[in-house]
């Protein structure tokens, strides 16, 4: 039969406990879930300050539509009023918005290195954790791709002072989507001075919750103009809304421009939602409320794990993991948990290395102390 491999792929993903399904959301908001009428507590939300459920008030919305590419009729004034608002207030030139994160991360490092003459004299450096989109996008560059050991600053010393490119791209993330640690970024950015690279920071999970004003991963080294020469920011966690925005120098944003297949064959974000981006990050701007709940509410699952003795993995940020290992206890303890009314998530290979399957926990501020208690007494229930 012709492509027969599926089911046998399809079988052996069975057989490891490692097939994905998805489930229809009936209702959601960052702290509770309803699937199949069911009601559960829900610590999966990426909605770190809870504000998908709060309406937003915008000014100015002339289309739903963008129309076409923003390199046809799609840029319009709403979506350039977004980048230049962000440019202000996080210290860039200029920027670029798409329609996803993992669209802005793999078109951004492809285009950067498609002339091929370029590439054979260039290097990608990337964090062994960094996430799927990163990796993809050096994958289907020209250019040589080298991984160093997750935050090892001596690897990457060695890595960078082994390579004879001329061109040198250090790539990770502000905070690890699947660890929750976060990058050592002054190391890094004093690295890529010493050996003229540049460096590409992914602060999907930063934006909006670190930083006083919100402004994610960077925001203390806004004031000292010592900032990666990318940064990719996304709005489909803390800010409640969708897409991405790349930030860097004028010139890096036109040749994306000239050379970004993604952006230039996409239809341009939608003007309603880059109006509703720029008056929700506005808002964030002003949350410290919302931040400091939600920094409690860490530090109080991580109290209660210790006091019950679940091991958790070193993490002061919203994501926080437990590692299990085993790919099959993993979902047994996952379907546990939703017995008892708490729905998160079993992430399993190859999303995360071979035995190191995890129960994924991510909180927000919009959870109560006694979501929290909740959540730490069915732990420890699912894993025994």
């Amino acid at each position: 039969m012709s492509f027969d491999f599926i089911n046998s792929h399809l079988q052996a993903r069975q057989q490891s406990a490692l097939n994905r399904k998805r489930y229809v959301i009936e209702q959601a908001s960052a702290r509770e879930i309803i699937v199949d009428n069911k009601h559960y507590l829900n610590f999966a939300s990426n909605d770190y300050l809870g504000f998908a459920d709060e309406p937003t008030v915008f000014e100015g919305m002339q289309s739903l539509g963008s129309h076409s590419s923003a390199l046809v009729t799609g840029y319009q004034g709403a979506q350039q009023q977004l980048e230049k608002y962000l440019c202000a207030q996080l210290g860039y030139n200029n920027a670029m918005l798409f329609n996803s994160g993992f669209s802005a991360n793999s078109s951004v490092i492809k285009a950067l290195f498609q002339d091929k003459a370029i590439a054979q004299q260039s290097a990608i450096f990337q964090d062994k954790l960094n996430h799927a989109s990163l990796i993809d996008g050096a994958l289907h560059a020209n250019a040589a791709l080298v991984r160093f050991n997750h935050n090892d600053m001596n690897h990457l010393r060695s890595r960078l002072e082994k390579s004879n490119a001329k061109y040198k791209l250090i790539v990770s993330e502000g905070v690890f989507s699947m660890d929750g640690d976060q990058a050592p970024l002054i190391e890094l950015l004093s690295l890529a001075k010493a050996h003229n690279a540049w460096l590409m920071i992914d602060d999907a999970h930063g934006f909006g919750v670190l930083g006083k004003s919100g402004l994610g991963s960077c925001e203390p080294l806004i004031a000292a103009d010592n900032l990666p020469d990318i940064l990719v920011i996304t709005f489909g966690k803390a800010v409640a809304s969708s897409g991405a925005c790349v930030l860097g120098s004028s010139e890096f944003i036109d040749y994306m421009l000239q050379f970004n297949r993604d952006y230039t064959y996409s239809t341009a974000m939608s003007p309603f939602i880059a109006l509703h981006t720029l008056s929700r990050i506005k808002t964030i701007r002003d949350a410290s409320h919302k931040r400091a709940k939600l920094n409690a509410n860490i530090a109080l699952f991580k109290r209660l794990a210790n006091e019950h003795k679940i091991a958790l993995m070193d993490s002061t940020t919203a994501i926080q993991p437990l590692i299990l290992g085993c790919a099959e206890q993993t979902l047994k303890a996952c379907e546990q948990l939703k017995q008892q009314g708490i729905w998160l998530t079993a992430i399993r290979p190859p999303t995360v290395q071979h035995n190191t399957s995890r129960l994924r926990v991510t909180l927000t501020a919009a959870h109560t102390e006694q979501d929290i208690t909740t959540l730490v007494n069915c732990l420890k229930k699912a894993i025994a």
